[in-house]
């Protein structure tokens, strides 16, 4: 990006510079060949930190920089700027009857995660090795069309050619939830019915896999007291986005700002 293509900006009287602004744009995507947008979105990051900044001058903000995690610990203007917005924003907590409110508008979204009992044939193979996974894909094939052509013979078919430790099983993998298996394997899980073996090979960073989903138990929906505490979390945090959007968008309204229009955001 072109420092020269866009000016520096100015806030209540305080500079920004273009470089600085460009730096930033590093850190906000935009669509390929529109450099304008990410220096944009960089510009509008730095003037709302300056006026924070500037807030917290104005009414005397002052605060200790916390650690952040081992070996990392805010810098003076991360801490001032936190310190302000605690300073500015008050919050009330949800009420129960907000919260089960939202509970109840679909109980249906809050389940305890499914089983699934799950067999598989493995034919493995290295993601980096491009005619290995070829082979293993060929191979994956020619099982998945015998598994479903005799599906009382797959744990025979898996015992004998499977490249996983479960083939000792008969291929069974035993009972998986949520987060188990690797994403690529659950998206499958998701999508078969119990009993249905897959009609092609799955690809997964191991290799190629014929899969058998043996029996589910799908989730159960929770009652509000189990869902309640994070519900409740939750409307926390969406009130305290908000709030600190409408403080942003106040200071901005508020500020002498030159350079650059932020009424297009």
């Amino acid at each position: 990006m072109s420092i020269a293509m866009f000016p520096d900006v100015t806030v209540n009287g305080v500079t920004i510079p273009s470089a600085a602004i460009a730096a930033e744009a590093q850190n906000h995507e935009a669509p390929q060949g529109k450099p304008g947008l990410a220096w944009r979105k960089a510009a509008r990051a730095l003037i709302v930190r300056e006026l924070l900044l500037q807030d917290a001058a104005r009414i005397g903000i002052a605060a200790e920089p916390r650690e952040l995690r081992e070996g990392q610990r805010e810098t003076e203007d991360e801490a001032r700027i936190r310190a302000v917005i605690d300073a500015r924003i008050e919050i009330d907590d949800p009420t129960s009857e907000a919260v089960q409110a939202l509970w109840a508008k679909d109980p249906d979204r809050f389940r305890s995660p499914p089983l699934w009992e799950v067999s598989h044939i493995l034919c493995a193979a290295d993601p980096g090795d491009a005619g290995a996974r070829e082979k293993a894909s060929a191979r994956a094939q020619i099982l998945a069309e015998a598994a479903r052509k005799t599906p009382k013979g797959f744990a025979k078919l898996a015992a004998e050619h499977s490249d996983c430790g479960s083939k000792s099983n008969g291929g069974a993998l035993g009972q998986l939830s949520p987060g188990d298996t690797v994403p690529e394997f659950e998206v499958v899980l998701r999508q078969l019915s119990e009993g249905e073996i897959t009609a092609e090979p799955v690809a997964s960073r191991f290799g190629y896999h014929v899969v058998r989903l043996d029996a589910v138990a799908e989730g159960s929906v929770l009652p509000f007291d189990a869902v309640a505490p994070k519900l409740k979390a939750a409307m926390e945090k969406a009130a305290w986005a908000k709030a600190v959007q409408n403080l942003t968008q106040t200071l901005v309204n508020d500020a002498q700002i030159e350079g650059i229009d932020l009424t297009a955001f």
